[in-house]
């Protein structure tokens, strides 16, 4: 069982540069934990920390009951995938696969059936024979994921181990790897920049930018609850439509005043902005590009809409993006694959209104979601 729990760790360089500030997280065993956010973040270094890779500054790493600031890399029973492979390429893919089995003088018979259980697992049965230069990416990969796997280790920490890979290998990838995660019940931490790898392999997210975490949380909630505005345009592609606006409060009522019109929130948003004293006050209003609409038939019904002419349009099968301008503001609305507009069209559109999020303007702090 390998519940690992970090404790006020940081990660601070001589030169003074903190790249991971105050880092605080609980991780339950068999978790699919993933570490997200932009380059330089600190998402690479934390996992490097919990491998033993690099030192902790200060702070407190347990796995299970232990603390293992200072145990040794080999004798913390992880094992680690790297975007690059790290294959030996005059060994096959049998002996890659056995290496690290071999040093640690395990049995013959013992190493010839985990191999052949991981080869098995990852489709790499008719592959052993093989050296690392007659694979594919894909395939190379799946043998630095089987190296790791007949360890069995209590943990298995993977650093953007899919980036190397074109986009039609890197999601056969994902579906391997979600299923390697069933199919093996150990924890897994993962660390990547692409927030769709994130939403879906993922059981909790870890936002994180500047060294700091941002936020934790489910997928779903992270998409639906952003805490700021940073994790709001971060996690979904495309990102979500930001725009400024004048709070407006009459009575129980709180309207966003955006290009001379009031979009009127729900009870339960305006509530927020009376409880915050935000009357007059400019926020900045966000709205993902799937709740903004073009139908005609929505856009009359709604209680108010815009107008402005297309600058893009994007078709992409099942859907469409339409790119326009509100303010000098762009604008992304993913719409209906029938949808008449065009560029240079004029169009109407409006926003569901129960999907809107407001943030704070000098906080960055989400108000209502």
């Amino acid at each position: 069982m390998a519940s690992i729990s970090l404790k006020n760790v940081y990660k601070v360089y001589p030169n003074g540069f903190e790249a991971v500030k105050d880092f605080n997280l609980d991780i339950e065993d068999k978790e699919f934990i993933i570490f997200v956010g932009p380059s330089g973040c600190g998402k690479s270094t934390t996992l490097r920390m919990i491998a033993g890779l690099e030192d902790i500054t200060s702070g407190e790493l347990k796995i299970g009951d232990k603390v293992m600031n200072d145990v040794e890399p080999k004798d913390r029973d992880i094992a680690m995938v790297f975007q690059s492979y790290a294959l030996y390429p005059h060994m096959t893919i049998y002996d890659n696969m056995a290496f690290g089995l071999k040093l640690r003088k395990v049995p013959k018979e013992e190493i010839d059936q985990k191999v052949r259980e991981a080869a098995k697992i990852l489709d790499l049965t008719h592959l052993l024979d093989r050296k690392p230069r007659q694979l594919s990416g894909g395939q190379r990969q799946r043998v630095a994921m089987g190296r790791a796997i007949v360890r069995n280790p209590k943990v298995f920490l993977m650093d953007e181990p899919l980036s190397n890979l074109d986009a039609k290998l890197r999601v056969q990838m994902r579906i391997e790897i979600a299923k390697l995660h069933q199919n093996l019940g150990t924890t897994i931490i993962y660390v990547t920049h692409d927030q769709t790898e994130a939403m879906t392999l993922g059981t909790r997210i870890v936002v994180m930018k500047d060294g700091v975490v941002q936020q934790v949380d489910s997928p779903q909630s992270l998409y639906d609850k952003p805490g700021n505005l940073f994790v709001a345009g971060f996690m979904g592609s495309p990102q979500m439509n930001f725009q400024e606006a004048v709070v407006r409060i009459q009575g129980s009522q709180a309207c966003l005043e955006v290009a001379g019109k009031n979009i009127p929130l729900n009870a339960e948003k305006s509530q927020k902005l009376i409880d915050g004293n935000y009357d007059g006050k400019t926020v900045i209003f966000g709205i993902r590009p799937e709740d903004v609409y073009d139908d005609p038939a929505y856009v009359e019904k709604a209680p108010v809409y815009f107008e402005s002419t297309v600058k893009v349009y994007e078709l992409l099968g099942a859907e469409v993006f339409l790119y326009f301008d509100l303010l000098e503001k762009s604008i992304t609305a993913r719409v209906d694959p029938t949808t008449t507009a065009r560029p240079g069209d004029t169009i109407k559109f409006t926003y569901d209104l129960d999907k809107i999020h407001v943030f704070d303007k000098e906080s960055e702090v989400t108000i209502t979601n």
